[in-house]
């Protein structure tokens, strides 16, 4: 194991704890196909004690994967360890995450517990995880502001009860990367047992450092990087796998080490999650941004031209920037759509949801002449055109109007709760005016915090697709919307929200006492 460095993905986990980045059982499975299809060795699939429908997500993806570690974090708590035992029985290789928080602080103002309460109740909860799987995963939460040497008494515990990874986390994002380095070197070299565990590092990006802490921790010993497709996390984010998967192979000579990432599938796994939580990559983003290999320079043009090692250190094709080629037509079959689906790992459930989305791609294939994975990707996430029984609003039709020197008006008939209901209403642009025609009619209460666009691909007939944000009694939800003409996919965006916030109230956050 020494001369590989394992990736631990949390993007469905740590990653949906992103403001408004809830996702759905099936956009959790269509994730987890494409980080199986990369190869990511351990996937933690969710916290199946917050709900049950985050239960089922984690028994989902266990039932599904059948090539990577699917994960379930817990408390260490009885009926979390016990949920997240039961969610990952499928699975053909499962973990528990279980951890506890051990920094002054968080034991004094949260837990309320002594040291040695805490000791004790991470001893148990390995134990207790042991019953369900020899692969447990321990967490000294906060680990970053802890007391090393109280760090070094709670993982020779958990070794001991049976741990076999040993996670550090920089819970708030606080470390430094020579700090938290010599931290991992300390645990390593002064814990008797520390050569019976792997250990981790799981780093939060709050002073842009997760990426720096992480490839640190590995070159003091961590051989698991805990990280998320986009950077995608609370706060700040998380450490991005995109960054340090290609760090470590770019730099053989510092760091010595490689994963077993197919690295090909890295952009269609980041545009499949920037799709799917509305969460857009930007473009100067590394590795995955649109401009993270485009050179406006003259002088970089001219060198890379002559020689591309000049001003490049990496192949665009080698992280998969070539995999949007056109796959599909507006003469291509249902078959053959169908198994560009699961090709995909687009799983659809019923005959009935396979048609519907067929004649969407078919209306499609007549407005955009050439189809691309993305489009396909969209399509599915884009949900707004069938009415299903978690939804309370649904768009029938939309008309707008806009002239130079004229108010835009917006005419806007939607499905309220069964009845079909219209209104029309002016704004200051035909997006304004739709967003409060739909207001008119459903009266939300619900504050919009941000509203995007962006292209799926290339080209004036691209799909275009909208997000938007939406706060209400302090729960924020994202909305996606995506067609060929912004205005309808803006509607479908803001749609979307107003559906999820009438959904069943937010999940409990892993973290919360």
């Amino acid at each position: 194991m020494n001369d590989s460095l394992i990736i631990f993905d949390t993007t469905l986990r740590d990653g949906e704890q992103s403001p408004g980045a809830s996702m759905t059982k099936e956009e959790k499975i269509r994730i987890a196909k494409q980080l199986e299809k990369m190869r990511v060795n351990v996937i933690e699939a969710g916290f199946p004690a917050a709900s049950i429908g985050d239960f089922e997500a984690v028994q989902a993806v266990a039932s599904t994967v059948k090539d990577s570690t699917i994960c379930g974090l817990a408390r260490a708590v009885e009926n979390d360890i016990r949920r997240a035992g039961e969610a990952i029985k499928p699975a053909n290789s499962g973990r528990i995450h279980t951890f506890i928080a051990t920094s002054p602080i968080h034991m004094e103002k949260k837990l309320r517990m002594s040291p040695d309460e805490v000791v004790e109740r991470a001893v148990w909860a390995v134990k207790l995880a042991r019953q369900y799987t020899d692969n447990v995963e321990f967490s000294p939460e906060d680990a970053g502001r802890s007391n090393p040497d109280f760090l070094c008494r709670v993982i020779e515990a958990v070794i001991e009860a049976g741990a076999g990874t040993i996670n550090i986390p920089d819970t708030v994002g606080y470390n430094v990367p020579e700090q938290f380095g010599a931290l991992f070197k300390h645990l390593i070299s002064n814990i008797p047992n520390s050569d019976k565990a792997i250990f981790s590092a799981h780093c939060h990006n709050d002073l842009g450092l997760a990426v720096a802490n992480s490839l640190s921790a590995v070159q003091n010993g961590a051989r698991q990087i805990e990280c998320t497709i986009n950077g995608l996390g609370e706060r700040a984010g998380n450490t991005a796998l995109e960054e340090v998967v290609m760090a470590v192979k770019t730099r053989q000579d510092v760091f010595g080490i490689d994963t077993q990432i197919n690295t090909q599938e890295i952009v269609p796994a980041s545009k499949l999650v920037a799709n799917i939580t509305g969460f857009a990559v930007q473009p100067n983003k590394a590795i995955v941004g649109a401009n993270a290999f485009a050179h406006e320079s003259g002088i970089h043009q001219d060198g890379v031209l002559k020689h591309r090692e000049t001003y490049e250190i990496m192949r665009a094709e080698d992280v998969g920037w070539t995999a949007n080629k056109m796959v599909l037509g507006k003469h291509s079959g249902r078959n053959a759509f169908k198994t560009r689906l699961e090709e995909l790992g687009i799983v659809i459930e019923t005959e009935q949801e396979l048609n519907e989305l067929f004649v969407r791609f078919k209306d499609l294939a007549d407005r955009k002449h050439e189809i691309y994975d993305e489009d396909i990707q969209a399509l599915v996430t884009d949900n707004n055109t069938v009415m299903t029984e978690n939804e309370s609003y649904k768009l029938v039709s939309l008309k707008v109007s806009t002239e130079t020197g004229e108010q835009p008006q917006a005419q806007v008939t939607l499905w309220v709760e069964g009845d079909e209901v219209q209104a029309t209403a002016q704004g200051g642009g035909v997006v304004d005016a739709t967003f409060k025609a739909i207001e008119s009619m459903v009266n939300s209460g619900a504050s919009l915090e941000l509203y995007s666009v962006s292209n799926v691909t290339n080209g004036t007939d691209s799909l275009g697709e909208t997000t938007v944000r939406m706060e209400k009694a302090g729960r924020i939800v994202n909305g996606q919307g995506s067609d060929t003409d912004i205005v309808t996919a803006s509607a479908k965006a803001y749609i979307n929200a107003l559906n999820k916030l009438k959904a069943d109230p937010q999940k409990a956050h892993p973290q919360s006492v």
